[in-house]
């Protein structure tokens, strides 16, 4: 789903039908961003509260979420801190090199304003 935002019954209906255990508020424009910018990417999601679809549950409140939310980011806190000296500090994944065959346009048609503005990005390319 694009949030964030609670469920309407209806919609969490759909998903359960759908055979969804888990609905997350995506992240697909910054992942098609950061592909974009060979950048790699990685997800780190967590559960904030059950949908409105169990009855037996209490409803889902903004105060119940933002309890969550704080739980979650210290265990978020725990994790990163375990598992940021364990990236590997040469970006030589292929995310890495995304662009080597995404780039169509020939380059003598690149205007040299916009490969300014992106040298940070295109600067292996120019």
């Amino acid at each position: 789903m694009d949030g964030p935002a609670f469920s309407t019954r209806a919609e969490s209906e759909l998903n359960r039908r759908h055979g969804f255990d888990i609905i997350g508020m995506t992240n697909l424009p910054e992942a098609k961003l950061a592909r974009e910018a060979e950048i790699a990417l990685a997800t780190m999601a967590m559960v904030t509260d059950y949908d409105c679809w169990k009855v037996e549950e209490e409803p889902v409140s903004a105060q119940t979420v933002i309890g969550h939310l704080v739980a979650n980011a210290e265990t978020a806190k725990k994790l990163l801190a375990a598992v940021i000296p364990r990236i590997p500090r040469e970006p030589n994944w292929p995310e890495h090199r995304a662009l080597d065959s995404a780039l169509v346009t020939d380059r003598t048609l690149w205007p040299v304003a916009t490969c300014e503005k992106l040298r940070a990005i295109l600067g292996r390319f120019l």
